[in-house]
């Protein structure tokens, strides 16, 4: 699956992230941001648009309400972060650190988490269209009625992930790894396993293997 990915300039001007306070507005654009410390805070409705953020730090951080839209984060740890609401468009998280993260009813679309801890991340009721998780660890992640639409999971890490009212019609997690997942039958219908999720998730549901 091809995803769009963000329209940023070469050329950025360097800035910290707490000059956020100094704008009429929450917003940043067309900069790049480096080594920067934003954590605890709490800033509401804050749009970020064409920025790279690199080793930054937000743990803590509330952002709920937050439009992200071409952006990058590198490095960063974002970490028990509140997106609750947030529009997330045309965005890259790489070897980022999610520990706890909230995406509750929010939208993410054309958005990939490669190399990224998301364990304990939550996404319920949130809508995801075109997102790629690759060699991610989704550990005890909650997807919990979520709305589906072009999901890779590529060789990530699923274990007591919550997929309860979720739709996983189409998805491929073939490549990925798990001893338990809390799902239904329903919400498998029409996902594409290996042979030995197979008999993991029949074993899951009760069912008696035998040869």
């Amino acid at each position: 699956m091809k995803i769009n990915t963000p329209k940023i300039p070469t050329q950025l001007i360097m800035r910290n992230f707490s000059d956020i306070f100094d704008e009429e507005y929450p917003e940043l654009e067309l900069c790049e941001i480096i080594d920067s410390s934003f954590m605890n805070e709490e800033v509401d409705r804050v749009r970020l648009d064409q920025i790279v953020l690199k080793n930054c730090q937000f743990n803590y951080t509330n952002f709920s309400n937050i439009q992200l839209t071409d952006v990058r984060f590198e490095n960063c740890d974002l970490s028990n972060v509140n997106f609750s609401k947030s529009s997330v468009h045309r965005v890259e998280f790489s070897n980022c650190k999610l520990l706890g993260s909230q995406f509750p009813s929010s939208s993410l679309g054309n958005v990939r988490f490669d190399h990224c801890s998301l364990h304990l991340a939550t996404f319920d009721s949130a809508k995801l269209e075109k997102v790629q998780f690759n060699e991610t660890v989704l550990i005890n992640s909650d997807f919990y009625e979520c709305k589906f639409k072009g999901i890779e999971l590529n060789r990530c890490n699923l274990n007591d992930a919550n997929f309860e009212q979720t739709s996983l019609k189409g998805i491929d997690i073939s490549s990925s790894t798990f001893e338990t997942l809390t799902i239904s039958i329903d919400s498998l219908n029409g996902c594409k396993v290996s042979s030995s999720q197979a008999i993991q998730l029949a074993s899951l549901m009760g069912v008696i293997v035998v040869d």
